[in-house]
Formats: C-alpha cells, sequence, structure tokens
C-alpha cells in the first residue's frame, strides 16, 4: 500500500520505518527541511534501538522517503495517518497539530476524486476522531465521510523497545467509521498476525487511554504502599511483591509452570512515572471526565501520588547542601533519549534547590540535557566511573545496563539512593543503600 505518515516524531518515525519494512511504500511528512533531508540520507533525529539500521534497509529498499510537500505525498497514497504531536496544556489535551494537519487534508481532499481514508495515530482523548477531525475534514473539503474515511489506530509503543513491539505487537485496535477505512487497515495490517480488535473510533482512543491509566494506576498504588514498607522499616518492598504476584490470578500456573506476567514490572516501586505518554494522557482524560461532571477522584490520586514521589529521594538523603553528589541517569527510562516528565530530572532540579553540587552522566541523553539544561549550575560528565570514588551520595536515576559496574567500584560508606531498583539489598553490602520500599530501621 502507499502511506503518508503526518510526522516524524517518535511514533510517526517509527511505525513510518516498520511499516515500509513490510514492503509498504511510506512517506512521511514533515515541515523542517534539515529533518527532511536527514532522514532521506538515513540518519534519524531520535534514539531507538535498531532505528536507524531499519530506516536505511527500507530507503535501500525503496519503501521510504521524506518530504516537507504534504500535497506530493497524498497523491499516490491510500491512507494518511496523523502522528503529530498532541501535548498537555494545563492539564488538558491541545490539539492544534491535530486540528491543522487534518484542515490541510481537508484541503486536498476537496481537489482531488481519489478515496483517501484518514487515520488518527496521535493519542487523543475519545470523540476526537468522530467529531473534531470529522467536522474540519468535511468543513474544509465540502465533502462527507464516506466521500473519504475515518479511522483510529492507536499506537501502544514502549520507549526502547517500539521496534520490536511495531514489528511483535500483542494486537492491533482498528478504529474505523467506515467499512472502506476498515478494509484499507486491514490490508495494511495484514502482515502481522495478532489478535486484531475492530472497534469505532471512539471505542479505540479510550482503549489507549484505560491502558495507560491502568498502568500509572499499579505504578502509584505500588509507590504509595512501598512508602508505607519503609516508613515502618524491617521490610523489603521487593519480597511484599513476590508474595503477590505469586497469587495465581497475577501469575497462572499452566502444566505446573508459574507464568509471570511482564506486567509484574510496574510493580516495582520507583521514583514515579515519566516519558511522553503517562503524564499527559492521565491529565488529559481526567480533565475530559471532570468537564463531563465526574469526580475523577482515582486518577487525581495517581497524579497526586506520582507528582510527591520524587521529593522523597531528597527527603530521605540528609545534610544535602553542599555536598558532591553523583546523579547516574536522565532519561525517563533506558533505552531512550527522551527526558519529558523524567523522574531523575525532576530529582536533580531539587537536588540544585537544596544547594547540592551535582554532577550528572547519562550514556544517550546527555546531550539532549545539555541543550535543555544550559544551567551553569549543573555539572555534566561523560566519565562516570571517574566520578565514583570522589562524592559521598549516588543517586541512580535511570537503570542503565552500565550502571550495574557500580558494586565493584563504589567506596565503602557511600550512600547508594536506588531509585530503580538496580541492585538487591545485598549487592553492595557495604554501602548506606537507600531505596523505595526498603528501610533497616523502624
Amino acid at each position: 500500500m502507499n502511506i503518508t505518515i503526518v510526522g516524524t516524531g517518535y511514533v510517526g518515525l517509527v511505525s513510518g520505518v516498520c511499516l515500509a519494512n513490510k514492503g509498504h511504500k511510506v512517506t512521511c511528512v514533515d515541515l523542517r527541511e534539515d529533518i527532511v533531508n536527514n532522514l532521506n540520507k538515513g540518519i534519524a533525529h531520535i534514539y531507538e534501538k535498531d532505528l536507524e539500521s531499519l530506516l536505511n534497509q527500507a530507503i535501500t529498499d525503496k519503501c521510504f522517503k521524506a518530504t516537507s510537500n504534504l500535497d506530493e505525498a497524498l497523491n499516490q497514497s491510500n491512507i494518511v495517518i496523523l502522528a503529530v504531536g498532541t501535548p498537555s496544556e494545563n492539564g488538558e489535551i491541545d490539539l492544534t497539530q491535530i486540528k491543522i494537519a487534518s484542515a490541510q487534508i481537508g484541503h486536498y481532499i476537496k481537489k482531488t476524486n481519489q478515496f483517501l481514508s484518514v487515520v488518527i495515530k496521535s493519542t487523543v482523548i475519545p470523540t476526537t476522531t468522530d467529531t473534531v477531525v470529522k467536522k474540519i475534514l468535511e468543513q474544509e473539503s465540502g465533502k462527507t465521510l464516506g466521500e473519504f474515511g475515518l479511522g483510529m489506530n492507536p499506537e501502544f509503543l514502549k520507549e526502547g523497545d517500539a521496534i520490536a513491539d511495531f514489528i511483535n505487537p500483542d494486537r492491533v485496535v482498528i478504529g474505523y467509521e467506515d467499512e472502506l477505512t476498515k478494509q484499507y487497515l486491514e490490508k495494511m495490517y495484514s502482515p502481522w498476525d495478532c489478535d486484531k480488535i475492530y472497534v469505532n473510533t471512539r471505542t479505540a482512543e479510550m482503549i489507549k487511554y484505560t491502558n495507560n491509566t491502568l498502568l500509572a494506576c499499579l505504578i502509584s498504588i505500588n509507590n504509595e504502599l512501598a512508602n508505607v514498607a519503609s516508613t515502618l522499616g524491617n521490610i523489603d518492598y521487593n519480597n511484599v511483591i513476590k508474595g503477590v504476584i505469586s497469587d495465581k490470578r497475577w501469575s497462572p500456573i499452566i502444566d505446573n509452570n508459574r507464568i509471570t506476567p511482564s506486567i509484574s514490572a510496574y510493580f516495582t516501586p520507583g521514583a514515579g512515572f515519566g516519558g511522553s505518554c503517562f503524564p499527559k494522557d492521565i491529565q488529559a482524560i481526567r480533565t475530559q471526565g471532570e468537564k463531563l461532571g465526574l469526580n475523577m477522584a482515582v486518577t487525581n490520586a495517581v497524579l497526586d501520588i506520582n507528582k510527591k514521589q520524587a521529593s522523597r529521594v531528597i527527603d530521605m538523603l540528609d545534610n544535602i547542601e553542599g555536598k558532591k553528589i553523583l546523579l547516574l541517569g536522565l532519561a525517563f527510562k533506558p533505552g531512550t533519549d527522551d527526558l519529558r516528565e523524567s523522574s531523575a530530572v525532576n530529582i536533580m532540579f531539587q537536588l540544585l534547590l537544596k544547594k547540592a553540587c551535582v554532577i550528572v552522566h547519562d550514556p544517550i541523553a546527555i546531550d539532549h540535557a545539555k541543550k535543555q539544561f544550559n544551567n551553569s549550575l549543573i555539572q555534566y560528565t561523560d566519565s562516570w566511573k571517574e566520578e565514583v570514588t570522589k562524592v559521598d551520595t549516588i543517586i541512580i536515576g535511570t537503570n542503565w545496563p552500565e550502571y550495574l559496574e557500580l558494586k565493584d567500584i563504589v567506596k565503602d560508606n557511600t550512600t547508594v539512593f536506588d531509585t530503580k531498583r538496580l541492585f538487591s539489598i545485598n549487592d553492595i553490602p557495604n554501602v548506606n543503600y537507600l531505596t523505595f520500599g526498603y528501610s533497616k530501621t523502624n
């Protein structure tokens, strides 16, 4: 199929490259000529494991190109996928880019006789596709639904594993408002053998928000309970979770073998969730519910717990003013350079407010951090191992695998705050080990 993708951000580019590697002819559209030129040279402007190698393969196979000319891209397309940003503005979703892209596509539909299916892949609140987008397309084109198609195909990509998630999905949600769009999406996903869920567009939108809200809820409730455990003392919350996960409703026993689901990772206590999805998505669905007159008590609690969790790092450290502190990791999770809503970034600025001397390292995100946080009080380092013996306190902000080497070089009596549970309690016995959900004393 010929597919146009509007937007070359995290979702748009990963989707485009993966669809191209299944043999579809994909054109990605971006307004920035520097991004377009680099993509056509095989240079990605975002980091994701295996992305550049697949991008170059798709270019070699003549299945991928980038352009800044939307009409040119649409001329040969069956489907146009909108993968533009939907940021949060004061807790409410900002649909500006969706509206602009929809209007531009509507202008194109007005002057063509080809049938074009417009599919939203950006995360948008329920009713966006079948009301906001539909209205704009009809107004700008002078045509009605049926003369063009409309669909919603949410993404379920985990940063750091996005390529693997797209190539080997556990399900594909196909939201549609007309039969031809359904057929187009079926054809687009025909190379994938997985569960395909067919629903209307607002149900597809709701699936995405429900998925993220439930996962965020698990994180926040476990952080709250872990805080209780560490305050009580002499409890390791990881052992609590082992006991909980052994319930067969979480970990079923099949043929005498226990299956441990990957969702158990969301039980591990930490400094809170971050990234481009969870914070803004929970805020957006909360705000939509409140506008409908609903209380939204649980989502408010999830956000409140998450907002306060990083502060516990500062509360649990003693007398940090003037101390040299090494912060290992800034990205919100390993495998990405994404700093958005990162708990490690939050911790960094709270340390600065307490007048600590902060030395920061991240194997991937450090260049982004230098550009984004041009602060003379932050000392960046490319050689974190050289700093380990020079500081009194080390905070693990991101659980990059390379930081496992810390246990072999850290000096005795150093305070190590492991916000990500990279280590078990006995891995580094001679340090003052701090983490969420654990305290030696009452």
